[in-house]
């Protein structure tokens, strides 16, 4: 025998093929008939052409900007303080795709109807391929009616922030032709609850709105700081105030914000996310002097919702990746995709990624109709309700995905160790799982004509009696004011779930909407996988995976 015969111990069989290049728009039946349904139809084009993009070269961007991450560098080779942090190039490669096609300025430079559904769209592809990137592409996109509350600001930089070039060359505003907004918000004292903070600021010359401040203090979290500047809080006389702080100066020289270290953070690695110290930085206040929550609030809003979105995105690429393992792997000699308890599994991972999509763009919807009070009221409330329970459901739905797979799921080979390590990200960041349940109590009973604008969405449940009987149930469980605070979770998922199942049914496919409701309001079990009987796995499975084949 020659002695290369020793050397191939086995054939090598019974692989899954690259899903390489694939189009995650093209593939996703879903998205594009949830699109349709909320008058983002006319973007179809642009979905096509960053579906192709997301799943092509900005996916093997997402492996490389990940490989490598960020690097802080504090000093040149003369000595000299820099405050740089340098990203692989992969990770420039992601941003410029996502300025370009528009995702940070969408809905503010095209005001039309869908305008925000559509944005949401392409964020939900990019974010597929990598999510560390959409840290500062949603700060940036949010930081639009934030500035907008100090028009002078706002005319100075919204040009730049708004415009479809990407410039991360580290320069003064004036010098560059794009520009990207961070956020300084937690201190190390306080955290969530920003009224602890300590950072202070003593004005230049006048004081107020629009004018100029120096801060002094810290910030535990400052996320993405390259930007060009950041919206960030500090206390005055008046009180907690909102400021817009540049990385240069008007002079062209750089600011006093320093750069402590970057965050070692369980994922999100191509993102970097620090500790910063002010020393006299300059900035400039927006809004209302004492009322910086007030102010920045515009800008969390539309963070939160983008947390939304991005775990949504997660949870589609790992049902992508399990669907498409499946539909390629035989176990006893027979497609792991064919055989009845694998449909199960996979039939309702399709069911929660739809119902995270459906919640996502009705809150996109709403964005898209704020002339309208009840839609502004849903936006409110809804926020809260779809940041808690969207990101909740990723980190378990993504880690069955991955069971999917196997073994070679767990490996850094494939994608889904990178998506669920980017999952508790969206659940923390923004305000935590007691914090949106929070918010939901205090929508409801803060801001009058929430609740009824919610039981009006929900309806009588489309005829459904099962829906009919939570949305009765729910009714009872607000009008109950005793330990509300300790139940407020119970009743924020209550609420998500209903609302998604009433999405689900008005959407019409009875499929999609009988196995939602029997596995999520009748008698389903407590983890994926176990649907009743009854539900038609095998149409689900086709609607959500049909080109994985």
């Amino acid at each position: 025998m020659s002695p290369h015969s020793f050397a191939e111990t086995h054939e090598v069989f019974n692989q899954v093929p690259p899903l390489d290049g694939a189009n995650l728009y093209r593939l996703d039946l879903p998205l594009q008939q949830w699109l349709n349904h909320y008058h983002a139809g006319w973007a179809a084009p642009r979905f096509d052409v960053y579906g192709a993009l997301a799943g092509g070269p900005l996916m093997a961007a997402g492996f490389l900007a990940n490989e490598q991450k960020p690097q802080f560098h504090s000093h040149n080779r003369h000595g000299q303080r820099i405050d740089l942090v340098e990203f692989h190039p992969a990770y420039h490669q992601l941003m410029q795709a996502a300025i370009e096609h528009g995702i940070p300025s969408l809905p503010w430079t095209e005001p039309r109807a869908g305008a925000h559904v559509a944005r949401a769209g392409l964020s939900y592809l990019h974010s597929q391929a990598e999510s560390g990137s959409g840290c500062p592409l949603t700060m940036t996109f949010a930081s639009v009616p934030a500035l907008k509350l100090q028009p002078e600001l706002a005319e100075l930089w919204l040009p730049k922030i708004l415009a479809s070039q990407y410039d991360p060359r580290n320069l003064p505003m004036a010098q560059k032709s794009g520009l990207t907004i961070g956020m300084a918000m937690t201190e190390k004292q306080g955290g969530t609850d920003v009224r602890a903070n300590t950072t202070q600021a003593h004005p230049v010359g006048a004081a107020g709105p629009g004018q100029a401040y120096e801060l002094v203090g810290h910030k535990w979290f400052c996320s993405a700081p390259m930007c060009d500047a950041f919206l960030t809080l500090a206390q005055t006389p008046k009180g907690l105030s909102c400021f817009l702080l540049p990385r240069h100066r008007p002079d062209g020289t750089r600011n006093e914000l320093y750069i402590q270290r970057l965050k070692n953070k369980l994922g999100n690695w191509s993102n970097a996310s620090s500790e910063v110290e002010y020393r006299g930085a300059l900035a400039w206040m927006v809004g209302e002097e004492g009322r910086g929550v007030a102010s920045i609030i515009e800008m969390v809003s539309l963070t939160r919702f983008d947390c939304m979105i991005g775990s949504s995105a997660l949870m589609r690429q790992a049902l992508t990746q399990a669907s498409h393992h499946c539909a390629h792997r035989q176990v006893s000699g027979r497609l792991l995709s064919e055989q009845p308890l694998m449909q199960n599994v996979l039939a309702d991972l399709a069911l929660e990624s739809e119902a995270a999509l459906a919640l996502t763009l009705r809150m996109g919807f709403a964005l898209d109709n704020q002339q309208d009070e009840a839609q502004v009221k849903f936006a409110r409330l809804v926020t809260a309700v779809g940041k808690y329970w969207i990101c909740k459901r990723a980190p378990a739905m993504i880690n069955e995905a991955a069971e999917c797979l196997g073994g070679a799921g767990y490996v850094e080979d494939s994608i889904l160790p990178r998506l669920y390590r980017e999952a508790p990200v969206n659940s923390t960041w923004e305000g935590s799982g007691n914090v949106q349940c929070l918010d939901v109590l205090r929508a409801l009973s803060k801001e009058p004509g929430v609740l009824e604008v919610l039981f009006d969405e929900l309806g009588d449940g489309h005829g459904d009696a099962r829906l009919q009987a939570h949305i009765g149930q729910l009714k009872n469980a607000f009008a109950d004011k005793d330990d509300i605070q300790y139940r407020a979770r119970q009743l924020t998922e209550d609420v998500a779930v209903a609302l998604q199942a009433k999405l689900l049914l008005e959407a019409g496919n009875s499929a999609v909407s009988d196995g939602f409701i029997a596995s999520r309001l009748g008698n389903g079990g407590r983890v994926y996988g176990t649907l009743p009987r009854g539900v038609d796995s095998v149409a689900l499975l086709a609607r959500s995976s049909s080109q994985l084949a």
